[in-house]
């Protein structure tokens, strides 16, 4: 007898989900938090800066728990942030940044996907992001 395996569970949202970033800044703003960034990252924000790569480092970022993350102001905004302007390093975000909201955190669950639509105006509009890409973007990193 010849039986085939069983096909792997697919997650609770096999059939995509709606996400369109509006560059609202909320995921940018508010509560304190951490944007972790490489030394291959910063390089690229350095060159989009046109800055040198140590000047990006001592004013960008910091280290903590043994990772380097993009330093925040006072009030939790991203260093990058501008009320009129948005994202100012948009085109060479950090992968953390391009790959919000499909964060293992936030797809773990419906109701994790519930919360995330409750805190983000894109989630859950404009097109449906594919299964495919959803789990491709899970990858890039883990929060």
């Amino acid at each position: 007898m010849n039986e085939q395996p069983a096909p792997p569970d697919e997650p609770w949202y096999a059939d995509g989900l709606a996400f369109e970033c509006t560059r609202c800044g909320k995921c940018c703003t508010g509560e304190p938090g951490y944007v972790w960034v490489t030394d291959d990252e910063l390089a690229a924000i350095a060159a989009f800066l046109r800055e040198p790569v140590g000047e990006v480092r001592a004013v960008h970022t910091r280290r903590t728990r043994g990772r380097v993350t993009l330093r925040e102001r006072a009030n939790g905004d991203c260093n990058f942030w501008d009320a009129k302007k948005g994202c100012t390093i948009y085109p060479v975000r950090p992968p953390q940044c391009r790959t919000w909201p499909f964060w293992d955190s936030n797809v773990a669950t419906p109701e994790e996907w519930e919360h995330t639509r409750d805190v983000c105006p894109g989630a859950g509009q404009g097109d449906v992001i594919p299964v495919e890409e959803i789990s491709r973007r899970l990858k890039v990193i883990k929060m």
